[in-house]
């Protein structure tokens, strides 16, 4: 093809030499390059190797494809592999794909499928455009049901939940009137294990994430760079879509192996359009996530995965802004681990920590959960629950797992227990993205919210056969999912419980008070004082390892900040009852460093 283009005059010899020199692999197809680098665009591509192949080029629009072909050959390998199956000429069927060598590679299947077949070329663009015109309903369909029947949440029964719900309300109420002190302290016994529980997992995580760790195995020599494809999810996304689109431009992989999809709502034409001026490079596209039962970022995911190209897939999120070299550091530490190691986990901080105090309460949090917490989780042989973005996965592994849960509401956290119980591992990777920390308290209970109902889903889920799940995952680390959901969610809901308590401090009565040992209500209030403790310890070590070199001062105030969990707690909870599968979005953009001109890092 070079040839070609040098003595037909499209390239001059330097533009050539100068897409070479970018590509990510030695023997990587000079179209590819020229492709990424911009240096011809898609059409023109699809001349040249319609002229040296010989191959027709056919548009899709103005053929009508076939749809019984489409769903024989299936609509998820047309989208993978850049086919199309048009139509039924009596003798063969005419087929188009997005380059030869897809013909080539994939004949003997669409022989044995079709028989007779004329090839022939389209664009991979208008391939993908077709399929969605005449197959949405099929592709929304598929992204909604990939994971398996007995690890999704699909099948919740809300009827069924409130039900249950009503009779433990009922319960209770009827405790509190028959016996209000022996209930309370029922609760409080609950909560206080929960609460000893959790304190002695953050001490434990914390003390094995100073360990020094063991050292990493020699990276092999990468002679071919792995084609990467990154998913960004978004709706109504349109004040940060341009902001979005730069900061994935800074990353420096080479353009030739790396590919991003933006994924839109098939509703959300103001996200579409402000892409689109945003002028996206080629190797930068948008892919329409049709309409369905339902609307979450995970069904979203599940409609990009079968537009991907790579074998290594990475999520971001709408305001994120990664390092970069991230994709680089994920593509080595792959390279220097086993097939068992299935996700790589960088670390989220945010870029506007002085916005105001929830913003600085906020970064703290983050801080001591990726810098302390999951570090600690995974020295300790633990489940990682995964974040949702700056997450990474080798392409095999998640497709067999059915990869996100369409109707979990936290699918990453769901994703992560997913990949322990089949025996995959997550490493974490020291490589930052910093995003936007949600700082306004109405959107902030929001947000939480559907974090605790996803959590309150995915215990759920997955103690539908506890005895499997012990089984999967061993006693350490059962005993250690049971502590991080059910103990978490169990401390959220019931800190009304321990705030209760203050009425000693106060001088007041308390009702569980004459039904408890002086000596073991000293240690339960000593419990609290140590559970503050820790946190507050924590959060001034996490801060120490941050780039933003905030007043520690701030930790403590966290005290003040932890009971708007509880408020998002108790609307998870009704949520779970009446719309277990609505995703409460969040709005980004709103205090954007770099909307005001300030870099979105600080120099360590």
């Amino acid at each position: 093809m070079g040839v070609m283009l040098l003595r037909e005059g499209h390239l001059a010899p330097h533009r050539i030499m100068a897409a070479l020199s970018h590509g990510g692999r030695p023997s990587a197809p000079l179209a590819d390059l020229l492709l990424a680098e911009g240096a011809l665009s898609e059409d023109e591509i699809l001349a040249m190797m319609a002229r040296r192949s010989g191959l027709p080029v056919l548009d899709p629009a103005a053929e009508r494809p076939d749809p019984r072909l489409i769903d024989r050959l299936g609509v998820r390998d047309c989208l993978r592999e850049g086919l199309l199956p048009l139509r039924d000429t009596g003798s063969a069927v005419l087929l188009a794909a997005a380059a030869p060598e897809s013909f080539r590679r994939h004949r003997p299947r669409l022989e044995e499928l079709f028989g007779t077949v004329i090839p022939a070329l389209a664009s991979r663009s208008s391939i993908e455009d077709a399929l969605q015109e005449l197959r949405a309903d099929a592709i929304g369909a598929a992204a909604e049901l990939r994971v398996a029947p007995e690890e999704s949440c699909r099948d919740w029964r809300t009827g069924r939940m409130t039900r249950l719900a009503a009779l433990a309300g009922l319960a209770l109420a009827a405790g509190l009137a028959l016996a209000p002190g022996l209930v309370l302290l029922a609760l409080t016994a609950w909560a206080l294990l929960a609460l000893a529980c959790g304190t002695a997992l953050r001490l434990a995580t914390a003390v094995a994430s100073l360990r020094r760790p063991p050292p990493e195995p020699e990276s092999p020599p990468l002679l071919h760079l792995p084609m990467v494809s990154i998913i960004v999810a978004l709706y109504r996304e349109e004040d940060i879509a341009g902001r979005l689109v730069a900061r994935l431009g800074r990353l420096d992989y080479p353009h030739d192996r790396l590919e991003i999809l933006l994924v839109v709502e098939e509703a959300d034409r103001r996200t579409r359009r402000a892409l689109l001026e945003a002028r996206l490079p080629p190797w930068m596209r948008i892919v329409v996530s049709p309409k369905g039962a339902i609307r979450t970022k995970p069904r979203a995911l599940n409609v990009a995965l079968d537009h991907c190209r790579g074998s290594i897939v990475g999520v971001y999120d709408a305001e994120d802004a990664p390092e970069p070299d991230q994709i680089r550091r994920v593509v080595e530490g792959f390279s220097r681990r086993g097939s068992h190691v299935a996700c790589l986990q960088g670390r989220l901080d945010y870029y506007n920590p002085r916005t105001n105090w929830l913003s600085r309460c906020f970064t703290i949090e983050y801080a001591a959960w990726f810098r302390l917490m999951l570090p600690g989780l995974d020295r300790l042989g633990l489940v990682v629950p995964l974040g949702g973005t700056t997450l990474f996965f080798r392409r095999a592994a998640l497709e067999e797992l059915g990869a996100w849960d369409a109707h979990n509401v936290t699918e990453d956290a769901d994703l992560g227990i997913r990949l322990a119980r089949h025996g995959y591992r997550t490493d974490l990777i020291d490589t930052v993205t910093a995003e936007e920390a949600n700082c306004r308290a109405i959107p902030w209970i929001k947000q939480r919210s559907r974090w605790i109902k996803g959590f309150m889903m995915t215990w759920a889920v997955h103690m539908r056969a506890p005895r499997l799940l012990w089984r999967q995952l061993g006693p350490w680390r059962f005993a250690g999912f049971q502590v991080m959901f059910l103990g978490s969610i169990s401390q959220t809901l019931l800190a009304p419980v321990l705030w209760s308590f203050w009425l000693l401090a106060l001088g007041l009565p308390h009702p569980v008070a004459p039904l408890v040992p002086e000596p073991l209500l000293w240690s339960m209030i000593g419990l609290l004082i140590g559970s503050e403790g820790t946190a507050i310890a924590m959060g001034i070590l996490a801060l120490r390892q941050t780039r933003h070199r905030l007043n520690p001062l701030w930790v403590p105030t966290l005290h003040l900040y932890n009971p708007l969990a509880t408020f998002a707690a108790y609307k998870a909870l009704w949520e779970l009852l009446r719309a277990p599968f609505y995703w409460d979005k969040t709005c980004h953009g709103v205090f954007d460093a770099q909307a005001r001109g300030r870099p979105l890092l600080q120099p360590a």
